[in-house]
C-alpha cells in the first residue's frame, strides 16, 4: 500500500506541492494528469524516494520511505523517468540489465539475462538488444527504459511492488502508446503491483486506469474513478478547457472532446 500523507514539497522559496493526500493499493493503476507545471514529475519523484518531502510522509508497505533500506527498496520499486541521460555507448540490452543491478550487485547472472530478454519481449524490443542506446529513436528508447524498470521488479517479493512511470507515452506513436499502457495495466492486474503513471492524454488514461488524479498548481484537485473524473466540470476546472463528454463506442469508456474556441 502506498500512502502519501500531508505531503508538501518546497524547493528554495517555491512551493511545488501542497498538502497532498492519497492512498494507492496493489492491483491499481492510477494515472496522474494535469497541466504543464502542475507538479506531476515532482510528485512521482517524491513517491520514488528520489526527493524528500518538506512536510508530511510517504509510506510504502506500512513504513516510511525514509525507513527503507535503499537496496531492498530498489528490488520492489522502479521508476521510469521522463528523461534518461546515457553518456556511454551502452547497448539496449546493457541498459535493461542495469535494472537487475539491485539483485546481484556484481556481474550479471544467467538469470538476469533471461529476465532482461523476457522484459524486452514484453515491450516488443528484442530486435533492439544489440543496438547502441543513443542511436535509437525517442520511442525506442522509451520501450527500452520500460523494459529496464520491468526487469528491476520482475520477481514477486514478500511485499508488494511499485511501478512508477513518468510520461511513459510521451515519445510514442499512437499504437505504442496503447501498448505501453496495456503493459502497465497487465502488471497492475498481477495483483501485487501498484502502478502510478503520469499521462498527458486524459482519454488514454481513462481507457487503462482504475483512478485518475488531477493535479493543478501543486495541489491535488481530485482523485477518483474514471467515471467521476471524466466530466466537463472536472476537466475544465483543472485544465481551463471547455469540453463535452462522449462515450467510447467500443465499450462506453468516458471520453472528453474539447470544444472549439471561438475566433
Amino acid at each position: 500500500m502506498l500512502n502519501v500523507i500531508d505531503t508538501t514539497l518546497n524547493i528554495g522559496s517555491k512551493r511545488l506541492l501542497h498538502n497532498i493526500n492519497f492512498t494507492i493499493a496493489p492491483g491499481e493503476l492510477v494515472a496522474i494528469c494535469g497541466p504543464n507545471g502542475a507538479g506531476k514529475s515532482c510528485l512521482i519523484r517524491l513517491i520514488s524516494g528520489e526527493l524528500k518531502p518538506s512536510l508530511g510522509e510517504i509510506h510504502w508497505a506500512g513504513k516510511p520511505l525514509s525507513a527503507w533500506n535503499l537496496l531492498q527498496l530498489a528490488r520492489q520499486r522502479a521508476l521510469m523517468q521522463q528523461h534518461a541521460e546515457v553518456g556511454f555507448a551502452y547497448t539496449a540490452l546493457e541498459i535493461i540489465l542495469l535494472g537487475r543491478h539491485p539483485h546481484h550487485q556484481g556481474a550479471s547472472r544467467a538469470q538476469d539475462y533471461q529476465i532482461a530478454l523476457a522484459a524486452m519481449q514484453e515491450v516488443d524490443a528484442v530486435h533492439l538488444a544489440n543496438q547502441i542506446y543513443t542511436t535509437l529513436s525517442g520511442g525506442e528508447q522509451a520501450r527500452v527504459q520500460m523494459a529496464r524498470v520491468l526487469a528491476q521488479i520482475w520477481e514477486s517479493t514478500a511485499t508488494p511492488r511499485l511501478l512508477l512511470l513518468d510520461e511513459p507515452t510521451a515519445a510514442l506513436d499512437p499504437l505504442q502508446q496503447h501498448r505501453m499502457l496495456d503493459i502497465a495495466r497487465k502488471w497492475a492486474d498481477k495483483g501485487d503491483i501498484a502502478v502510478v503513471a503520469i499521462v498527458h492524454d486524459l482519454n488514454l488514461a481513462a481507457q487503462y486506469a482504475d483512478r485518475i488524479a488531477l493535479l493543478r498548481d501543486g495541489k491535488l484537485q481530485a482523485i477518483d474513478t474514471v467515471e467521476t473524473i471524466m466530466t466537463p466540470a472536472m476537466v475544465e476546472a483543472c485544465f481551463d478547457l471547455p469540453c463535452i463528454l462522449l462515450n467510447h463506442p467500443d465499450g462506453g469508456t468516458p471520453m472528453i472532446a474539447a470544444r472549439r474556441r471561438s475566433e
